[in-house]
């Protein structure tokens, strides 16, 4: 049966959410062979998670999603195992995991990023009494797996107004970890909201990576090299859609006085070990995965699971702008007005450039 998911009280649980990622933890942890499973203690739920390259600790994507692992461990109980694909997973690799979790009596298992799509097809059709979920995508034919998607091009348009109004040389750029078509979503709302903001702003748009080739979602190096470049040809605020690879981007930016660094996925402004460059970062696109990831193992714990596909966009908070640091006080109007027009349909936001 389909079910759409309902997050009314997504501004509440947000801010909830970050509290509890670090107050909480777990009883005993073992990491292994890229994995690693924690307890809670009790007999709350076994939640199994296969998580994109770059795994907990990337600062963005993977950590956005561990914030709604953590909360629902903290308030259900039960036990955690976590497993992390590397950049030369292979589709018989990502099957793997997936059956392993769920062979493993782990329920609801999630695949953290559209990776795990094919595989996901594959595996929730031989286990049809687990719950799967899956972030960024949507997985055809099993009627047992909850597809979390969100609107990441109305809070990349946001970045877009910002950018075009905080930039002073008129040129700003967007460096993406992988061109795929959801990285495009990204690309395609920053464009629209600095051309709408102000059509005479340059922007620079480059990929780290391409194709089957993921590296571009964890190689900070990269991600250094590009938005360097960037600022050499005269960029001054830089959007970063790439995993871990926008800490290196973020290192760039701070390097070069007078430049702003955007962030993506988590709050970076936020992040302990960002600390250093925070300054710099003139605020992130938060893609809320971890409500979308609580909202799921409550469903599952409750007796009642999620599924069919349910979408998170910016009028129910899914997805929005960090004002951390007061760095876009002066233009909250026009990012408020941007965004009712967004929400109440007046701007369309495109998903392709």
């Amino acid at each position: 049966m389909r079910r759409v998911s309902k997050i009314a009280a997504a501004g509440i649980a947000t801010a909830a959410l970050a509290l509890s990622a670090t107050a909480c933890g777990s009883t005993s942890s073992q990491k292994e062979s890229g994995s690693s499973s924690s307890s809670a203690g009790g007999n709350g739920v076994k939640i199994g998670v296969a998580y994109d390259v770059g795994g907990r600790g990337d600062h963005s994507f993977n950590d956005s999603a561990a914030r709604g692992i953590d909360k629902a461990k903290t308030e259900f109980g039960g036990s955690v195992k976590e497993l992390t694909a590397k950049t030369t997973d292979t589709e018989a690799d990502r099957v793997q995991k997936l059956s392993d979790l769920a062979s493993g009596g782990y329920n609801p298992v999630i695949g953290i990023g559209f990776a795990y799509t094919n595989s996901m097809k594959q595996v929730a059709a031989k286990f049809p009494n687990t719950t799967f979920g899956i972030v960024d995508s949507v997985v055809e034919g099993p009627k047992n797996v909850d597809n979390i998607v969100f609107t990441e091009e109305q809070g990349s348009y946001l970045a877009g107004v910002a950018a075009a109004l905080k930039t002073k040389t008129g040129h700003v750029g967007f460096i993406g970890g992988v061109d795929v078509p959801l990285i495009k979503k990204f690309e395609a709302g920053f464009n629209q909201g600095v051309k709408d903001t102000k059509p005479s702003v340059k922007v620079d748009n480059q990929y780290l990576s391409h194709g089957s080739d993921n590296s571009g979602f964890a190689s900070p190096d990269k991600g250094k090299e590009a938005a360097q470049g960037m600022l050499d040809n005269g960029a001054d605020v830089i959007y970063t859609a790439a995993g871990s690879s926008g800490t290196g981007a973020i290192e760039a930016v701070a390097g070069k006085q007078g430049a702003w660094a955007i962030g993506v996925d988590s709050d970076q402004y936020q992040q302990a070990s960002l600390d250093k460059y925070k300054n710099s970062i003139l605020t992130s696109v938060v893609k809320n995965v971890d409500i979308g990831v609580y909202d799921l193992i409550k469903s599952v714990k409750d007796g009642k699971p999620l599924v069919g596909t349910n979408s998170y966009p910016l009028a129910k908070g899914g997805v929005s702008l960090a004002t951390s640091g007061g760095f876009i006080a002066d233009i909250q109007p026009q990012l408020d007005a941007a965004k009712k027009k967004i929400v109440d349909g007046t701007i369309k936001v495109k998903t392709t450039p």
